[in-house]
């Protein structure tokens, strides 16, 4: 059990490392107004996750390398590519109305809540 938190500590830092590593490296002058350095980091998670997945199923990564990679590495690089690959598990299942009604929910009652939130922080 601590040898497993140990592991998702460990990729956690790394993956919060290398996401402000991307902050640092996309430079926002050339960009304009679009989060390139947060959509960068989504879709690299994105494909990352999607991979691990797929070497977890052929049973060549190790349960260690998968809390490692895939939970703490990918989840604190982008919690976007949990998101995406949920959403790929529900859609190749057919599960199309409760695929739509978690991205549905996600961004309406996401965007709600930082709202919310901004709204709270400033009360104060």
């Amino acid at each position: 059990m601590l040898k497993n938190i140990v592991l998702v500590g460990l990729g956690g830092f790394l993956g919060s490392t290398l996401r402000y590593l991307v902050y640092l490296f996309v430079d926002k002058r050339f960009i304009g107004s679009f989060p390139m350095a947060t959509f960068s980091v989504n879709i690299i998670g994105s494909f990352l996750l999607g991979l691990l997945v797929a070497l977890s199923f052929k049973n060549s990564l190790s349960e260690s390398m998968r809390l490692l990679l895939a939970v703490g590495l990918c989840g604190s690089f982008t919690t976007f590519s949990t998101f995406a690959m949920e959403n790929f598990s529900l859609l190749s299942q057919k599960e199309l109305m409760t695929s739509f009604l978690y991205i549905s929910l996600s961004v309406v009652i996401g965007l709600a809540a930082a709202f919310v939130g901004q709204w709270v922080g400033k009360m104060g």
